[in-house]
């Protein structure tokens, strides 16, 4: 989502002001609050990942019960 926000500088303004001002419109527009929220979001992992991360993690367990039946599993 792309915000435009648009400022002139008045006649006599300092540069300092114009910042000042910049930075209170965005702050009002809630584009900072949308970029911090998003910032750490982590998509959903979808149900064909989930089902073949869930077949090898059964296969990893199964493996590692293998090896202790036989003596061979190193921790």
């Amino acid at each position: 989502m792309a915000i435009n926000i648009n400022l002139k500088r008045k006649e006599g303004e300092s540069n300092s002001s114009l910042v000042y001002r910049f930075t209170k419109k965005l702050m009002q527009s809630g584009v900072v609050r949308q970029a911090k929220a998003k910032r750490y979001h982590n998509r959903a992992v979808n149900r064909g990942k989930r089902w073949v991360s869930a077949l090898h993690r059964g296969e990893k367990i199964e493996e590692v019960r293998r090896a202790k039946r036989m003596g061979t599993f190193k921790t």
